[in-house]
């Protein structure tokens, strides 16, 4: 992990594999910085930058002492940070809450162009009945950690239902560790039930829009509906592939990626 610091001094941790172009990625809820390894060591002629967002690592500030409401704002303000300070002009690359990240952080940061995987925002008729944080920030608060993070598990990685979700966690590698985030992903999640997609997205770098055919069908009908929201876009969508994406199917997107950049 190398460290650098801003100009006020603030500080930001990231990993960086290869030379070449920096390629930002940036990783969803619940997965750790090695979610990106199968992408990482599939990358042809760039250099992988792979921060800790903050509150899963090195953070900004206290996470504890961050609002719901601030949750993205603040990780936006470290992607700005970060674009400034690595060399050359990167590309974003984020996975579901990373995604929504990068593609706020391209509206005024000087990037090449912008890749989001099934970014997290909600169609506008199921946010408006989104409730897993608050589901989830009741079950934190009776003591439920486990169980708070379970449901966001079912929702996210296993819409369709699966038959014992207690197996298929005890086999998770983040499995029991992630239970420690379950506080911040309720804010992240919060943060994500607040978000309104604009009509307009003012992202001027080209943009690579993912999904797959067996994650969640909201996040499949808003990836598509941000492709429509950004000026200048392409929309690809993976058969038989998840929410999990870049870390299930690392060789089919990581080709859609470097087809998009080589043109």
């Amino acid at each position: 992990m190398q460290t650098t610091a801003t100009t006020d001094g603030t500080e930001l941790a990231y990993e960086r594999h290869g030379d070449g172009r920096p390629l930002i990625l940036l990783h969803g809820g619940m997965a750790p910085q090695w979610y990106w390894d199968p992408v990482v060591a599939r990358l042809d002629g760039d250099a992988a930058v792979v921060p800790d967002r903050p509150g899963f690592g090195t953070c900004l500030d206290d996470p504890a002492e961050t609002t719901a409401d601030e949750v993205l704002a603040r990780e936006v303000d470290y992607v700005r940070r970060l674009v400034d300070a690595v060399d050359g002009t990167p590309v974003l690359f984020g996975h579901s809450f990373g995604g929504l990240t990068a593609l706020e952080a391209a509206v005024d940061a000087p990037v090449e162009a912008v890749v989001a995987y099934e970014p997290a925002v909600l169609p506008e008729g199921f946010r408006a009945e989104a409730d897993l944080a608050a589901r989830m920030e009741t079950l934190v608060e009776r003591g439920d950690r486990h169980e708070a993070v379970k449901r966001y598990v079912e929702q996210v990685l296993h819409p369709h239902g699966i038959d014992d979700l207690d197996a298929w966690l005890a086999e998770w590698p983040v499995w029991p560790d992630c239970v420690e985030l379950a506080e911040e992903v309720v804010r992240m999640n919060d943060a994500v039930e607040q978000y309104r997609l604009p009509d307009r997205l003012d992202v001027d770098a080209p943009a690579l829009v993912l999904t797959g055919t067996d994650g969640p069908a909201f996040l499949r009908e808003s990836a598509r509906a941000v492709h429509d929201a950004l000026p200048h876009s392409r929309f690809v969508e993976f058969d038989g592939v998840s929410h999990s994406g870049p870390a299930e199917a690392p060789q089919r997107v990581t080709t859609a990626v470097d087809s998009f950049l080589g043109e």
